[in-house]
């Protein structure tokens, strides 16, 4: 059931040491993209079942689904990703190649899910979403100031080095 976003404070509280990672995440889609945020909460027996869905025109961009102390982050490929992840694997840790490797490709797409713990994966899983759908959102330096929805802890330069680098 679609209800209002979560506040962070609360996020933070079931995220634990994994909240850095979540605020680099949605802090870089919610500068780089403009999307659809929807807040789903699973049934009263799965309370710690708090997902956070990235859209686009109703196509799926990912989903962020919180569980105690961790989050899980899954990326779907359709043909065209699944054939510029491919060229650019090397680019990739060897702990995204494993999952990419290990992925059935299904009639919708390769599922791709990772547990996030901390920030070592957020590099990698900015990068997927980047061959997921380029940047939609015209940033400017300045802006970053006025992004609104929350630090991420990177400045622009930063994050666009990691991007584009």
């Amino acid at each position: 059931m679609d209800r209002p976003i979560k506040p962070y404070n609360e996020v933070k509280a079931m995220l634990g040491t994994a909240s850095p990672a979540w605020e680099k995440l949605t802090g870089h889609i919610r500068f780089y993209y403009e999307m659809d945020e929807i807040w789903a909460e699973g049934k009263a027996t799965h309370k710690n079942r708090n997902n956070l869905y990235f859209k686009r025109g109703g196509k799926s961009f990912t989903i962020l689904a919180i569980r105690e102390r961790y989050f899980i982050v899954a990326v779907v490929y359709g043909k065209d990703e699944r054939e510029k992840f491919e060229q650019h694997r090397k680019e990739f840790s060897e702990v995204v190649q494993k999952e990419y490797d290990a992925a059935e490709t299904l009639h919708d797409g390769k599922w791709l899910s990772f547990d996030v713990y901390d920030d070592t994966l957020v590099i990698d899983i900015i990068k997927m979403l980047s061959i997921k759908r380029n940047p939609n959102r015209k940033v400017l330096p300045e802006s970053m100031d006025k992004c609104g929805h929350l630090d991420i802890g990177l400045s622009h330069g930063d994050i666009t080095d990691l991007i584009f680098s």
